[in-house]
C-alpha cells in the first residue's frame, strides 16, 4: 500500500486539510489528491495500491496463435538439439504464419514465457577482431573432436568447414583419425566442392609434422596440389574458431539423439545434422542465410600455384645397431637398410621427395635410393650390397 496515498487521504478526510495546501507542500498535483480521495471512497485503502498502466487492448499485439507457434517452435528446436534463438525461430516462421513477428518481438515472447536463460555479461561484438575469407574455397578449416558410442567407446569426428560460408564440407566418424583418413576425407570433399586455395588446421600429429621436423601425408598432398598449408599458433584455438564453434553446435545436436551403438549409426546422425545445418539452419554471421546458399552465392577461389613441391629435408641421424636409419615419408615410417658394417655411424640424410641420399661426415655416400611407397622396409639392392660387402672385407683385412 502507498504510505503517501494513505497519508493524503487521512489528512483530507480526517484532519479536513485543504487539498491545495497538501499538493503544494508535497510537490504533487491537486488533481492527484482528489483522485486518491475518490479511490478511497470507492474501494477503501486497498484501492490506493499502484495500478498497472497497461492498456486494456492493443491493436498491434501479436496474435495468440502466433505466440503459441513461437513457443512450439522453440520447444521443438531445443528437443532436437538445434539452435533455438529468436533469429532461427523467425527463419522457420516464414511460410507458417501470415505476418511473422520481428526478431525483437519473438525475444519478448520467449522472455515473457520464461524461455530465455539469463547470460553473463559479454564483451560487445565490436570489440572482437574477426577474420573471414572473402570467397568460398579461399580457406578451409579442419579439426577432429572426440565423442563416445553407447558402450562408452571413444571415437573421433573429423570436420571440414569452409571459412567464408561456414559450410560443413564433411563430417565423418572414425575410431581414431589417422593420416590417411584425413587425406581420403579431404579428397571426397574436393570431389563435391572443388579444391580450396588454402587449408587451416591446428598442430595435431595427423595435420602437421612440423614438431618432428618432417611433413605428414596431408601436407605433402596439399603442396603437390599447390594448396597453401596454414597452422594455428600452439595453444591458441581461436585461430580455428569457426570449426571449433561448429564442434559445439554438432555436439549439442548429438547430445539430444540416441546414443549410437556403432560408427555407422553415428555417421547416420552426422549426415542428418549436416543436411540440416547446410541447407535449413540460418546463420547470424551470414545475414540469416543457410551456409549452402552463401557458398553458392559467389565465385569460388582456387589454388594459386599448381606447381608440385618436393619435400626437401636435411637431417642429422645415426645408423642403428642393425645397420639402418628411419625417416617418415607419406605419413609412414620408412626403414632404410645401409649395412651392418656402418652401424652406430653418424650420417646426414638428404631428402628430396622420395629420393634419399645417406652421406657420412667426411662426404662418403653410403647409399642413394628412391623410396618405394608400398614398402615400410627399404632393403639393400645388389649394387649397394656389393659395395657394403667389399668395404666390410677391406675393413677386416686392415684389422
Amino acid at each position: 500500500m502507498s504510505l503517501l496515498g494513505r497519508y493524503i487521504v487521512d489528512t483530507v478526510l480526517i484532519e479536513r486539510r485543504s487539498p491545495t495546501e497538501l499538493a503544494r507542500n508535497h510537490g504533487i498535483s491537486r488533481r492527484w489528491v482528489h483522485k486518491l480521495v475518490k479511490r478511497f471512497k470507492e474501494g477503501g485503502y486497498v484501492a490506493l495500491e499502484p495500478r498497472s498502466r497497461r492498456p486494456n487492448s492493443c491493436s498491434h499485439q501479436t496474435a495468440s496463435d502466433v505466440q503459441a507457434q513461437v513457443i512450439r517452435l522453440r520447444q521443438e528446436l531445443v528437443a532436437n538439439g538445434h539452435d533455438a534463438g529468436p533469429e532461427t525461430i523467425a527463419h522457420h516462421l516464414f511460410g507458417q504464419v501470415d505476418k511473422p513477428p520481428s526478431v525483437a518481438t519473438i525475444w519478448r515472447i520467449l522472455k515473457r514465457n520464461g524461455l530465455i536463460s539469463p547470460q553473463p555479461h559479454k564483451r560487445p561484438r565490436r570489440s572482437y577482431i574477426r577474420f573471414e575469407a572473402k570467397l568460398p574455397n579461399e580457406t578451409w578449416q579442419v579439426d577432429a573432436t572426440p565423442w563416445q558410442l553407447a558402450d562408452g567407446s571413444p571415437v573421433e569426428v573429423l570436420n571440414f568447414i569452409d571459412d567464408h560460408s561456414r559450410l560443413c564440407l564433411s563430417s565423418t566418424a572414425f575410431t581414431t583419425v589417422k593420416a590417411m583418413d584425413v587425406v581420403q576425407t579431404f579428397y571426397q570433399a574436393t570431389d563435391k566442392y572443388g579444391l580450396p586455395a588454402s587449408l587451416l588446421s591446428d598442430n595435431a600429429a595427423v595435420f602437421t609434422g612440423r614438431t618432428r621436423r618432417g611433413k605428414v601425408l596431408l601436407e605433402l598432398e596439399l603442396e603437390h596440389l599447390g594448396i597453401r598449408v596454414k597452422h594455428s599458433t600452439p595453444n591458441h584455438p581461436q585461430t580455428c574458431g569457426k570449426v571449433e564453434r561448429f564442434h559445439q553446435t554438432l555436439k549439442r545436436f548429438l547430445a539430444h539423439q540416441f546414443k549410437p551403438a556403432s560408427l555407422s549409426e553415428l555417421q547416420f546422425q552426422l549426415d542428418a545434422f549436416r543436411d540440416y545445418y547446410n541447407s535449413r539452419r540460418p546463420n547470424r554471421s551470414l545475414a540469416r542465410m543457410a551456409p549452402l546458399t552463401a557458398f553458392n552465392a559467389r565465385l569460388k577461389a582456387k589454388p594459386t600455384d599448381s606447381t608440385p613441391l618436393l619435400d626437401h629435408r636435411i637431417r642429422r641421424d645415426k645408423i642403428d645397431s642393425f645397420g639402418k636409419v628411419t625417416i617418415r615419408y607419406l605419413g609412414k615410417l620408412r626403414h632404410i637398410a645401409v649395412g651392418a658394417v656402418h652401424r652406430n655411424r653418424k650420417v646426414t640424410l638428404l631428402v628430396a621427395g622420395p629420393d634419399v641420399r645417406i652421406v657420412t661426415d667426411d662426404g662418403e655416400l653410403l647409399r642413394a635410393l628412391t623410396l618405394d611407397a608400398s614398402r615400410a622396409y627399404q632393403p639393400l639392392n645388389g649394387r649397394w650390397l656389393v659395395h657394403n660387402v667389399s668395404q666390410q672385407a677391406s675393413t677386416s683385412a686392415m684389422s
